[in-house]
């Protein structure tokens, strides 16, 4: 188990990085092509881990009038990749939801992470950005797309139950030199 747990971080770390993220859009070639430039990778593709949501809320007054409320959010998802135009340095109408597997997760406990999600975002939202990124206006966007990261500690009923709900999904498989790497790097600390 203690393996699953540097393998899970070990990914989740991995595609916190834009140029590494692009790689794993690159095994789920209709997101891939959500990217707007494929030159500028850094600069066309926004990654916050363990997201934050600014969820609009309406609470009705005393005076039976709605009043507007924000409530900041963790979603369940481990990371979002927001697209932005490069050039005019502008969020596209595009949100890609990272869902990565986690060690003992049972497949109703990772489907309702995203279930859960689709909830939260319903309402008006918008992201708590990375600092270098403040600049960027956050509103939530129209298409929130799931991809869910199954992992070598994945099982076959996951993948099953994946494919069988059709659920955009990509199998990671770790060298045994990522293996290597990611214990070297947890001992480390």
């Amino acid at each position: 188990m203690a393996l699953q747990h540097i393998v899970y971080e070990e990914v989740l770390v991995r595609y916190t990085d834009p140029n590494q993220a692009t790689h794993l859009l690159r095994q789920y070639r209709p997101y891939l092509e959500t990217i707007p430039s494929m030159r500028r990778p850094t600069e066309s593709l926004i990654t916050i881990p363990l997201p934050i949501a600014q969820i609009q809320r309406q609470n009705p007054n005393q005076n039976g009038q709605r009043q507007q409320s924000v409530t900041a959010v963790q979603l369940p998802c481990e990371l979002v990749f927001l697209m932005c135009d490069p050039e005019w340095r502008v969020k596209t109408d595009v949100e890609i939801l990272i869902f990565i597997h986690r060690p003992g997760e049972h497949f109703p406990d990772l489907l309702n992470r995203w279930r859960q999600t689709q909830v939260l975002l319903q309402r008006g939202y918008h992201w708590e950005m990375p600092q270098h990124h403040q600049d960027i206006f956050s509103e939530g966007a129209e298409r929130r797309l799931p991809l869910f990261v199954l992992l070598d500690y994945s099982s076959g009923r996951m993948r099953r139950g994946m494919q069988a709900a059709q659920l955009p999904h990509v199998c990671l498989h770790l060298t045994q030199a990522d293996l290597e790497q990611a214990k070297s790097k947890a001992t480390q600390g």
